[in-house]
């Protein structure tokens, strides 16, 4: 986890499914992406209409799913 406030944000581009639980974003970064969802940075995903987002971090104990 980073020790200082600064985080990486990636957004996802194109729509995801927003009823996907944390299992199922984590395997969209693993699989889509190739990125470590364990190193602190932030992930944003839009759903089909653009109008919510669903964010996915690592908080060092467990994931923050907002």
């Amino acid at each position: 986890m980073l020790k200082d406030k600064s985080r990486p944000y990636y957004i996802v581009c194109g729509y995801t499914d927003l009823r996907r639980g944390i299992d199922g974003l984590t395997g969209i970064v693993q699989q889509n992406f190739e990125l470590d969802v364990c190193l602190g940075a932030v992930f944003l995903f839009c759903e089909r209409k653009y109008d919510r987002i669903k964010t996915l971090l690592w908080e060092g104990d467990g994931f923050l799913l907002l």
